[in-house]
């Protein structure tokens, strides 16, 4: 039986040309990771780590301080949870509908259908994971009106057909492949101004809730019967060291294991096909479907891990159902 599959913080490939913002000031020195799935990136400078479909995609992103993601929007979900330093999360058409401030382990479920972005408000290199419903992470990005022109002045031009040229190094869409048209009133229209309310009180949790509430059992942040009951094609639960078990157990699908605090230990398999390896924070592992496997703690102080795993809701829209 195939082992799991571990990609380790410290060999992260990052793609530092993944969107149309690459060259916009402010927006310039931000990394893009794609660790699981094809991710949403449109340059094919892009590295996948694990191509193996798991019904979602795990990414990241690395940003030096006062660097942000410019507006955008996905048609399935889009989950974050912070792995290092402070964030501040925003949405609306022009970023001023409402905003967050998220801290190491706090996650946030963002509606899809609105406007967000994202900035490193610490004053360290920080780092978010992100997990995208659907092995095609909705087909794309959808970008608000500003952040095209603003690219577009800066020598970045998205193509209708998803991809990036670089007009400062002499490219151009190839023939029949128009840029990517803006939004018009009409269809922006349909990208609602939530209130903090519907979006915070909705679908950020803050880590030492989640460490609490998973005290004697794992927490299910994320489901149907979730903290955040979302169904948006995946199930995030978060597992402390009281709450983990070194009974083995299986599931019909692929599954991941992210720690956010502390090293843990996972085993698997029996007899010839056992293993075993240690995860630390930023370490991602994908264990194969049908694989019996375990995680525990290896080390004395806090540990706690994220566990993902996909449903068969349908990937797309379905925050507050």
């Amino acid at each position: 039986m195939t082992a799991p599959t571990t990609v380790r913080y410290g060999e992260l490939i990052p793609c530092k040309t993944a969107f149309i913002d690459a060259h916009t000031p402010g927006s310039d020195q931000k990394e893009n990771f794609t660790i699981i799935g094809g991710g949403v990136s449109e340059s094919a400078d892009q590295h996948v780590h694990i191509t193996t479909p798991h019904g979602f995609n795990i990414g990241a992103a690395g940003q030096p301080p006062k660097c942000r993601n410019s507006l955008h929007s996905h048609r399935t979900a889009e989950v974050f949870f912070v792995l290092s330093g402070r964030w501040r999360f925003f949405w609306g058409r022009h970023g001023t509908a409402g905003e967050v401030v998220l801290e190491e382990g706090d996650i946030i479920d963002i509606p899809t259908g609105i406007f967000r972005g994202f900035e490193n408000i610490g004053t360290d290199y920080g780092m978010i994971m992100a997990i995208l419903g659907g092995d095609d992470a909705g087909g794309g990005v959808i970008w608000a009106p500003q952040v095209i022109e603003d690219a577009r002045d800066h020598g970045l031009i998205l193509g209708e057909n998803g991809k990036l040229y670089d007009s400062k190094a002499g490219q151009t869409p190839p023939e029949g492949v128009h840029p990517m048209p803006t939004l018009t009133d009409d269809e922006l229209a349909d990208f609602p101004e939530l209130s903090p309310m519907q979006v915070v009180g909705w679908g950020v949790r803050r880590y030492n809730d989640m460490t609490a509430l998973a005290r004697h059992r794992p927490c299910k942040v994320i489901g149907a019967t979730g903290i955040i009951r979302d169904k948006p094609g995946f199930e995030v639960d978060l597992i402390t060291r009281t709450s983990a078990t070194d009974t083995p157990h299986a599931h019909d699908r692929p599954s991941v294991l992210m720690p956010m605090r502390g090293h843990w230990r996972v085993t698997w398999g029996q007899g010839a096909d056992a293993g075993a390896e240690v995860l630390a924070p930023g370490d991602t592992m994908s264990v194969p479907a049908g694989l019996p496997h375990a995680a525990v703690p290896s080390m004395t102080g806090e540990a706690s891990l994220f566990h993902i795993v996909s449903t068969d809701d349908p990937a797309g829209p379905s925050w507050l159902q």
